[in-house]
């Protein structure tokens, strides 16, 4: 049952940061990836709340392990920093990458806080 609840979530995460990243990245109008930057930020601010609420398994595999596993992306995020690198615009590339590990640790640890203070 694991591996549908995580197929299903999985479809759905897809699909909403493939859509919102092009989304955003259209409407930014720059080269830097913030589309990707966003979704992942966003990412671990709502997994450091769902993983706060001590969400039932099936409902924590459906959307820890499945929506938000395939919502965020390491591969994708890895793959902008090496493009942003490639084409000569290394110190955008470094920008990128710190800022969205900064911001995705203090996205989980927000969420997480926001979540303990609301219960």
């Amino acid at each position: 049952m694991d591996f549908l609840l995580v197929g299903i979530g999985g479809i759905a995460g897809s699909l909403t940061r493939f859509s919102l990243g092009q989304y955003i990245q259209k409407r930014s109008g720059i080269y830097f990836p913030i589309g990707t930057a966003i979704i992942n930020i966003t990412g671990a601010l709502l997994l450091g709340i769902l993983t706060s609420l001590n969400l039932d398994k099936s409902y924590s595999t459906l959307l820890c392990d499945g929506f938000l596993g395939a919502y965020t992306t390491f591969s994708t995020f890895m793959f902008d920093g090496i493009k942003l690198f490639s084409s000569n615009k290394k110190l955008s590339g470094i920008i990128y990458i710190v800022f969205t590990i900064v911001l995705g640790v203090t996205g989980y640890m927000l969420g997480a806080k926001i979540t303990h203070q609301l219960l």
